[in-house]
């Protein structure tokens, strides 16, 4: 994690070195909530993408895509035109808006602000006298805000943008159902854009007012979600599980907990929600972060939504923001499929066991990953400053797979015409392996190899004078910088055995 003292040298990293800019668009000062990424940033989320999409087929899920605007009737059926509101306190003189529990929650950080009343609110910012922080006028009273975004569709058509990625997939049910020919659980994913009008998006990428999504979904029958055949193979694995009664007793260190344990304590109630747990746990781990920042925070009854009946959030620690949600995993019942039944006037009831008379609206399990907030807490746990001489060297320690490069390749003097045309044959040789390269000569070695360390790529070739007689090469490693000769013929087997 980042030493306090390095928080601004990495926020300057995260722009300079092209990973995340904005607020955009920069050269009209920009519009809070929008964020760019750079080629770096980019990089990253596409390998995290496609390590994330590598696996789900693996565990048996299929990906699909929706759009990203949909008709109003969608959103009264699933509730957000009634729900999907914050609360609001306004200051009248200066019209500064803020978000009523978050602010209270920075105002007193050992209450437990989430799930609490409006009225409970009122009145802790009436007793307390709480005041505008930009004018110290005090405030008034809470209001609602709704965070969809409208829009209208051809001739008037009244439509939003949607505010998660989850709904547009419950619609596809019909189709799903035929689709894997009734075989249940039905597993599916979808990545794209959600929309939120945020009151007073910051935190960088960490609230953004469009963002990415990226959610599982299983449709489960009751009897199912009890016994769950993937369950017997991981229900021994341990998971940093913090439940909500512990966070009462003010506690905010989890316990390494299985599920079976769990369950058998009743912190767990179900098999398959054990197993999305486990699940969310797995594609979290494989991404390189350390278990000593990792816990689940289990919401209190307060704090779940109405229809849910247990909902858990993937924390990460970091230094500049705290715990920062990255999933949550949700029991989320019928009620997403009963809703659109009777708004849509269809019949979502099947046959889930082998009495064909039988019929229900099967559960929903959803686990939902924010893609951005991953990028955000992987950078910032993979970012180290080390004494490296003179100055300090700065690493990120990305796993190889996810480094937006794998090999940087440089010619030891850039004057040299033979030094300079090996090392351009090499890096086209590694880029037809489809081994992601980079080709640098500008500069000398040491400043070469430290643009490559703060970029995260693990591996750096140097094309010497030695190269030229008998074709080999020096491999650095980026963590150790530890330096093994090898033949340029044996480069492309090596790299690959240390990526995958």
């Amino acid at each position: 994690m980042i030493i306090e003292d390095n928080i601004e040298t990495f926020n300057s990293l995260l722009k300079r070195r092209g990973f995340i800019w904005g607020p955009s668009p920069e050269i009209y000062g920009g519009l809070a909530g929008f964020y760019s990424y750079g080629p770096a940033g980019m990089a990253l989320k596409n390998n995290i993408l496609t390590l994330f999409r590598r696996e789900l087929r693996a565990f048996g899920f299929g990906e699909v895509e929706c759009p990203t605007i949909m008709p109003e009737i969608v959103w009264k059926a699933s509730g957000h035109l009634e729900r999907f509101i914050d609360p609001v306190l306004k200051c009248e003189k200066c019209d500064t808006l803020v978000r009523a529990d978050k602010f209270l929650q920075e105002s007193f950080p050992d209450l437990m602000i989430d799930g609490m009343s409006y009225e409970k609110m009122q009145d802790l910012i009436h007793n307390n006298e709480l005041k505008c922080q930009k004018c110290d006028t005090p405030f008034g009273k809470i209001e609602e805000y709704n965070l969809m975004l409208k829009t209208e569709v051809g001739a008037g058509n009244i439509a939003y943008l949607r505010p998660e990625t989850a709904t547009t997939t419950y619609l596809l049910f019909n189709r799903l159902d035929q689709d894997t020919r009734k075989q249940y659980p039905v597993k599916v994913f979808q990545y794209g854009k959600a929309y939120r009008n945020e009151i007073s998006p910051r935190q960088q990428v960490l609230r953004m007012r469009a963002f990415d999504q990226f959610e599982l979904q299983l449709f489960i029958g009751k009897d199912q979600e009890m016994d769950f055949e993937d369950y017997e193979a991981i229900k021994k694995v341990k998971m940093p599980l913090l439940d909500w009664r512990l966070q009462e007793q003010h506690v905010d260190t989890p316990k390494m907990i299985s599920s079976e344990e769990a369950l058998n304590k009743k912190i767990l109630k179900k098999p398959a929600y054990a197993y999305c747990l486990h699940l969310a746990f797995y594609l979290t781990k494989i991404l390189g972060y350390p278990d000593e920042i990792i816990r689940f925070r289990q919401h209190s009854p307060n704090e779940r939504a109405h229809y849910a009946d247990d909902a858990w959030d993937l924390e990460i620690k970091t230094t500049q923001f705290g715990w920062v949600e990255i999933c949550g995993v949700h029991d989320r019942t019928d009620y997403d499929l009963k809703r659109h039944g009777e708004f849509s006037n269809q019949n979502f009831e099947i046959s889930m066991g082998n009495d064909p008379k039988k019929k229900e609206i099967p559960q929903i399990l959803e686990i939902a990953f924010g893609p951005d907030r991953i990028i955000y807490t992987l950078l910032e746990c993979a970012f180290t400053v080390e004494e490296a001489g003179k100055e300090n060297r700065i690493v990120l320690k990305l796993i190889p797979e996810l480094a937006p490069n794998t090999l940087a390749i440089f010619p030891l003097k850039k004057n040299n015409a033979q030094l300079t045309a090996l090392a351009k044959n090499i890096y086209k040789s590694m880029i037809e392996a489809r081994i992601i390269s980079f080709y640098d000569e500008k500069g000398a070695i040491g400043k070469l190899y430290r643009r490559q360390d703060e970029l995260g790529t693990p591996f750096c070739i140097t094309v010497d004078h030695q190269s030229l007689e008998d074709n080999t090469v020096t491999l650095r490693d980026r963590d150790s910088m530890q330096q093994i000769r090898l033949n340029v013929s044996e480069l492309s087997k090596h790299v690959k055995t240390k990526i995958i």
